[in-house]
């Protein structure tokens, strides 16, 4: 194939937590009155994600989007206190909801991959287009603006845009379609098995597991491999 485009997950593969969830939840938590232990609000935390509906609205106005995000992810936080600790009680439970998801809305909370801007940069230096696809919320503009990495990518698809959460074909269509690119031409770099990688193999896309490189700014040297005509 004749490689034209690169397109990324965002957390997981961009960047990460500056800690793992569970800590921040059970340090907030606690501070709230419920002393919970950070590997089972992690453990709780990954097991209602996996669970969870796709954070989609279809039949409500964009403008309400923000909102519908905001309780989808309060449901997520009052579930995965009552999977670490049923009994547990939280103090003023809509305060410690709030100042997590404030937490998380800002690049402090984050940290970006190593060799991630030099990926990008290089990517785009070679002529190639860039996105990022994600089921993230609202809050993914302003992260990626803060981490430095929005200047750096050619367009930002989100769920809510697509209508559609990975792995639906969907989203990497209209990612696609944004980039002027084919399916045959592009590379998905992810770390979710299934919501990543299967979900741009299913579209003709070539995927690559971002664990698989040290750092990110292997990424450029690595695409030769997708270059390579099929035998």
């Amino acid at each position: 194939m004749s490689l034209r485009a690169v397109l990324f997950d965002a957390a997981g593969t961009l960047f990460d937590p500056r800690e793992p969830v569970g800590e921040t939840y059970a340090r907030v938590l606690a501070e709230h009155g419920a002393v919970i232990p950070a590997w089972r609000l992690e453990d709780a935390f990954a097991r209602v994600r996996r669970r969870a509906p796709a954070m989609l609205f279809p039949d409500a106005d964009p403008a309400m989007w923000p909102a519908l995000e905001r309780e989808w992810w309060w449901s997520r936080l009052r579930e995965t206190v009552r999977a670490a600790d049923s009994e547990a009680q939280v103090r003023a439970f809509d305060d410690c909801f709030e100042r997590l998801f404030a937490h998380f809305a800002h690049a402090d909370a984050w940290r970006v991959r190593s060799g991630a801007v030099a990926a990008l940069a290089a990517l785009r230096a070679a002529g190639l287009r860039t996105a990022v696809v994600s089921d993230f919320d609202h809050r993914l503009d302003t992260l990626l603006d803060e981490l430095g990495l929005a200047a750096h990518l050619d367009c930002v698809v989100r769920a809510a845009h697509a209508g559609a959460a990975k792995p639906d074909a969907r989203i990497f269509r209209v990612a696609l379609a944004r980039l002027e690119t084919a399916a045959e031409q592009a590379l998905f770099v992810g770390d979710d098995p299934e919501r990543d990688l299967a979900g741009a193999r299913a579209v003709g896309m070539e995927a690559l597991d971002v664990n698989e490189l040290a750092t990110l700014a292997e990424l450029p040297a690595r695409l030769a491999v997708f270059q390579e005509p099929r035998t």
